[in-house]
């Protein structure tokens, strides 16, 4: 018996539709979205979508979603590289789930196109932010190549630099910018490999020069032996039965704490409370080397969808340099 995939949900078709028919993908190409089906009327904020070539080997093509500041000057906001976790989850999960402007009107599934309603504590209050499909093969990012999909960590994190740098050109308006590199989950893996090759590329004074400030990581995956091992202690020193405690158990924080010590880093600043409207937002410790360590209290694996206001208050003092 031959097996048929399901047609895609009316609201999927039309947005495949949307942004994939203005492009023609070989070329660094990119067009302005003004509406999406489920939201009403013009989206408030400026919505671009393209194309960059990565691999013209296996003919490899990386699709991205940018949004600019809405608050703050784009000329003067940093730029975000938003790179969702997985892997191969797309950029758009974290776009209306996590940090973007939208979401999604949470209700039961009746058969029409699904509403999107604007999200107050988005980061493109802040900064631009580029949602990138990435690996290939996540979202709307394709090889014409199979081969093209055999890729590891290391192969991503040159494909993602030589993105930026395509990227950057396209838009030399944003090339001063403060850069910094974002995302949770898997990409906790590739995202300092892909801040290694953009800085490995400033230092060997490759063109275009990445204005490069820092990288994000969220509830990161690391290591299985760290991640996994962390578990059980966790679970332990939690109860595992408040929910008013820390409730990721996938990759707990002390995990993340346990490889943090491994890099025998100083304590600038020990461990205490930061605050949301007077009240404790979570915990914080400030290492040498410009690195900080926080937790949201209350959150789940993917934070910002948990405690959107607390992360958001979290990345503005963070760019501004100012203590959480």
């Amino acid at each position: 018996m031959a097996l048929y995939p399901p047609p895609l949900p009316p609201f999927l078709l039309f947005l495949l539709l949307l942004l994939l028919h203005p492009f023609t993908p070989r070329a660094l190409s990119a067009v302005t979205v003004t509406h999406l089906p489920g939201f009403s009327g013009a989206l408030p904020f400026r919505l671009e979508t393209g194309y960059v070539s990565v691999d013209e080997v296996n003919d490899v093509e990386l699709f991205y979603y940018f949004i600019q500041s809405e608050q703050r000057s784009p000329r003067e906001a940093p730029v975000i590289l938003w790179l969702t976790g997985g892997p191969g989850c797309s950029a758009f999960s974290g776009l209306v789930f996590e940090i973007g402007p939208l979401q999604f009107v949470t209700k039961k599934y009746d058969g029409s196109v699904p509403s999107l309603v604007y999200r107050n504590c988005s980061w493109t209050k802040i900064a631009n932010v580029i949602f990138l499909d990435s690996p290939v093969g996540t979202g709307f990012s394709f090889s014409r190549n199979p081969e093209g999909y055999v890729l590891d960590d290391t192969g991503l994190s040159i494909q993602i630099h030589e993105f930026l740098k395509k990227w950057f050109i396209e838009h030399p308006e944003f090339m001063a910018n403060h850069l910094y590199i974002a995302g949770d989950s898997y990409a906790g893996k590739f995202v300092p490999l892909v801040a290694h090759e953009i800085a490995k590329g400033i230092e060997a004074g490759h063109s275009p020069l990445l204005n490069l400030k820092g990288y994000v990581i969220g509830n990161a995956a690391t290591g299985e032996l760290v991640d996994l091992n962390s578990r059980v202690p966790y679970a332990h020193g939690v109860g595992i039965i408040s929910d008013e405690l820390y409730e990721d158990l996938l990759i707990p924080f002390i995990g993340t704490q346990a490889w943090i010590r491994s890099l025998n880093y100083s304590i600038v600043d020990d461990w205490r409370s930061w605050h949301v409207d007077g009240q404790v937002a979570g915990y914080t410790r400030k290492y040498s080397n410009s690195l900080t360590f926080a937790t949201v209290k209350d959150a789940g694996h993917t934070a910002p969808e948990y405690k959107p206001k607390s992360c958001f208050m979290m990345l503005a003092r963070w760019i501004s340099h100012r203590p959480l």
